[in-house]
């Protein structure tokens, strides 16, 4: 992971619930989260993994998103998430086809 990053990110806690979040050091925040020293949320639901994420060159960017994905319903959430990784996956396989 990238220094001078900022990152939305999701987790999934043990109950199957979400949490969305920003951070410029995912490692180190997942750590946090699962030492029950995170967010009160995650503190109940521990241990949390990591979900998803996204990278942004700007605090305000990632936030942004952080604040838009808050807003939407599970069911919204969990589309998202589908679609994006599918075009991550899609990105991936064209690079890799370039080699």
């Amino acid at each position: 992971m990238e220094k001078h990053k900022h990152y939305f990110y999701v987790l999934k806690c043990a109950d199957g619930s979400l949490y969305a979040g920003y951070t410029n050091d995912l490692q180190k925040r997942l750590n946090t989260h699962n030492s029950g020293k995170g967010a009160k949320y995650t503190r109940a639901r521990r241990p949390v993994e990591l979900y998803y994420h996204e990278c942004f060159s700007t605090k305000r960017e990632a936030m942004q998103q952080e604040y838009r994905f808050k807003t939407w319903t599970r069911q919204k959430k969990d589309i998202y998430i589908q679609e994006m990784r599918m075009e991550k996956e899609a990105a991936h396989e064209k690079d890799t086809e370039k080699l």
